[in-house]
């Protein structure tokens, strides 16, 4: 039997939405420019949570090892993220301490600096890898040393790396959609 063209729309945009738009938020309310509440935790869970997922699910459909990995982790990273942030608040467990939330960022730019090296050939994944494990050491950073001025730059940090992840999701709808490259990535 000869193969068959996949008749699947391409996951990743979806994923990149989800991760850019849901760390965009996050990273406004960590700079002080909106305060933290359910919207964000909502999204957390339905946009950077869910929806990644599926991307990645799809992603595995489709064959590609990486980006299924990358958005089964990032999205379950959200859900792990709000579960952090809610279940003290429901009394289950106490909160993380300052040294349990690095480590768990420390964890995560360690994971994401291995998953950098294999976007190298597209400048737009890289700039959002590259972005995402500076995001990851400098959360990190913040939960170590408690310095109000080093989370807000850390937020401004965060805004620009979910922008770009919605600049490659919107670049690879819009170059697929008119069949030539409009935005570069």
């Amino acid at each position: 039997m000869g193969k068959q063209a996949s008749l699947s729309a391409n996951p990743a945009p979806l994923g990149l939405l989800g991760f850019g738009s849901t760390t965009i938020l996050l990273n406004l309310a960590n700079a002080g420019i909106i305060e933290m509440s359910t919207m964000i935790l909502a999204m957390g869970v339905f946009y950077g949570g869910i929806a990644q997922m599926i991307a990645g699910i799809m992603e595995f459909k489709n064959g590609k090892g990486f980006g299924a990995v990358a958005f089964l982790s990032y999205g379950s990273f959200w859900l792990t993220l709000v579960g952090l942030l809610v279940f003290p608040k429901l009394g289950w467990m106490n909160g993380p301490s300052s040294a349990s939330m690095a480590a768990y960022f420390i964890v995560w730019g360690i994971i994401t600096l291995g998953f950098l090296f294999m976007t190298i050939k597209s400048k737009a994944s890289f700039l959002v890898f590259l972005t995402l494990v500076i995001l990851f050491f400098l959360l990190a950073a913040g939960e170590l040393t408690g310095n109000a001025a080093l989370k807000i730059f850390t937020g401004y940090e965060g805004i620009i790396c979910g922008a770009l992840a919605v600049y490659d999701a919107l670049g690879q709808m819009i170059n697929e959609f008119y069949g030539r490259t409009i935005l570069p990535l």
